[in-house]
Formats: structure tokens, sequence, C-alpha cells
């Protein structure tokens, strides 16, 4: 787990600090940990995030709110607290967003509307702090292999019942956070690693009625 590999790699290069991410009061405990112990903050990377597998109208409102919690309000307001040591350091955030945040996905209301919120934010918020020398990127991934689908919610907040569908390649963590230190290295604004999932957003926006038939078919069984 995540406290075996702070063990492995030694408190001189990471340091693990457990804790809500919706919480203001964390926000500020990392931080200051961070000033403390490294004098410094290069990049921000916003990587928590919950998912649900549900219908809509039958997603209990308070999963809705959580879903909306993590996955938008907590990297937005980290990111704000931590401006002032991003500007010393004229560093770079990023969030992780989602092809959900384009384009709708059958049993996950919730989740395309935070990560679709998500990415509008930082889309402007990128334009704003640019000023100051700070980066931002947003990675646009479709299904990756990590726990946040393991451990998504049904509609009643419980784990989901059912296995997740997919549309094309499951790409690893590893691989993903490969993509995204080149993109880092090379100060880039976006970061869409998989073709597939950028030509079924080109869809939506091209052919709206062909999409959700392809999409309703393909996610029939979110339904339940």
């Amino acid at each position: 787990g995540l406290a075996a590999r702070v063990g492995e790699l030694g408190q001189a290069r990471v340091l693990g600090v457990a804790g809500d991410i919706t919480d203001p009061a964390l926000h500020q405990q990392l931080l200051a940990t961070c000033r403390t112990h490294f004098g410094r903050l290069d990049v921000l990377l916003n990587n928590a995030g919950i998912t649900h597998r549900s219908p809509t109208v039958r997603t209990a409102p308070a999963v809705l709110r959580k879903v909306m919690a993590v996955d938008y309000h907590a990297p937005l307001e980290l990111t704000l607290a931590a401006l002032p040591l991003l500007r010393q350091s004229r560093g770079q955030v990023v969030a992780i967003g989602s092809m959900a945040g384009w384009m709708p996905v059958l049993g996950r209301a919730g989740y395309c509307a935070a990560k679709s919120a998500l990415g509008q934010a930082f889309e402007v918020l990128r334009a704003e702090i640019g000023r100051d020398g700070i980066g931002l990127l947003m990675v646009y991934p479709s299904f990756l292999d990590t726990p946040i689908e393991r451990n998504a919610l049904g509609g009643d907040g419980q784990p989901a019942g059912h296995a997740r569908s997919t549309v094309g390649r499951i790409r690893g963590a590893d691989w993903m956070a490969g993509e995204i230190l080149e993109a880092l290295e090379r100060r880039r604004e976006r970061l869409f690693p998989d073709r597939g999932s950028w030509l079924a957003s080109l869809l939506w926006r091209v052919a709206p009625a062909l999409y959700y038939r392809q999409m309703s078919r393909r996610f029939a069984g979110e339904l339940g």
C-alpha cells in the first residue's frame, strides 16, 4: 500500500499525510508540512478521486454531493490554497480530469458533472495564474486500472455491486504517470493520452445521436 511505499522511499524523499481531502484543515496541514520539510512546492498533483456506478434516478443526493466534493471542490480549494507556494517556485499544477467530463456516460451522472466542472474551472484558472508564472496541466484520461473503479459507490452509497463497463484499452497507472511526467517537463497545458477516447468525444460533438446509441448499448449494464 501507500504507507509501505513511503517507508520504502524514506522520509527524506517522501512524506505521507493521511486525511479527508475535502477538509480545508487537511489542505493547510499538507501545505505547512511541505513548506517545513521541503522548503518549496514545485508540482501540485490533484489525483484523489471517487466515482459512482448507478442510474441518476436511483442515486441518493448524498452520493452526488460526495462525488462533487472529492472530484471538484477539493482539488480547486487545495490548488487555491497552494498558490502562494507555487508563485515562489513558478511551479505547476496538475488536475486529473476525465473524458467523462466531455461526454455523457450512462450510470455516472455525478462523476461526469464533477469532472466537467473541474475541467472548466481549471481551464479558466490557468489563464488567471499564468501571469504569475504558474503552469497548469489538465489530464483527460479514459479508463485506467486504478482503485477508483474498484471502490466505486452504488446509488445508496455502498460499494457498487456490478462490474464496470469500459470502452477501448485499459491503461495502467504507471503508464499514465510516465505520460504526465513527460507533459510536465514540456510544461504542456493539456494531455489527451488515449486517442480512442478523444475520438469518442469528437463523435459526441459532431454526431450526438449516434454517440447516444453506441454509448447506451455499451453501458446498458450500468442501469442495473
